[in-house]
């Protein structure tokens, strides 16, 4: 059996797309800082990596070729969406009829988990795209690392707050206590996956490594 090493690369990146827009309805709590209760979604294990293979890819083939990935990204997420939606207004056989209200529970939160995610998935990707290629123009091809964390504090900054806000922001409750519960999703949220980008700064280097071979 011979698998490519851009076919699993990209076979990898849609996973992880797949697994934050069906299982990223969830938070988990972390810590707390006072009375502030921080908390974060369960998509964080799998996001940082996204945005790790997007610079492995802009590292090797350049952004175009990594824009082409996001583009590709943005249509699994419209699918989900799509499939989503259609899934939940079907009506259920008889034999299914008693889980329908727990499956369109899941699978309508999931339809906007998917929508908040393709807002901030193609704002995110593309500016973490754009800040890699600048500071690679800058510096050249040294300093991986750098380019590497630089894109991904930025963008993952925008990715979260987008995604935070479209998602979780609940319209039955008030201003006051959805700024308090977001913020205590968009901190954590946004300072794991900083430490997390720079944890899996090794893979970037054995990713660029292993696909130029």
């Amino acid at each position: 059996m011979k698998i490519r090493k851009y076919d699993f690369l990209i076979s990898l990146y849609i996973c992880c797309i797949a697994i934050a827009e069906l299982m990223g309805a969830k938070t988990v709590p972390l810590f707390s800082i006072g009375s502030l209760q921080l908390s974060g979604s369960v998509a964080l294990l799998v996001v940082p990596l996204i945005f790790t293979i997007n610079d492995v890819i802009v590292e090797v083939h350049g952004k175009e070729r990594a824009r082409s990935v996001v583009y590709s990204g943005l249509i699994v997420i419209a699918i989900l969406m799509g499939m989503a939606l259609l899934a939940t207004w079907l009506p259920p056989s008889q034999r299914f009829a008693p889980e329908e209200a727990a499956y369109d529970t899941i699978f309508g939160k999931s339809a906007r988990m998917s929508e908040a995610s393709l807002a901030a998935f193609a704002i995110a990707d593309m500016l973490d795209i754009w800040v890699f290629t600048k500071v690679r123009e800058k510096l050249g091809r040294k300093a991986l690392w750098l380019r590497n964390n630089a894109s991904n504090f930025v963008a993952q900054l925008i990715d979260t707050v987008v995604f935070m806000v479209l998602a979780f922001y609940a319209f039955d409750k008030e201003f006051g206590a959805n700024a308090s519960f977001l913020i205590g999703l968009i901190i954590p949220y946004w300072l794991l996956k900083c430490s997390m980008s720079i944890i899996e700064t090794p893979l970037v280097y054995a990713g660029v490594r292993w696909l130029r071979k």
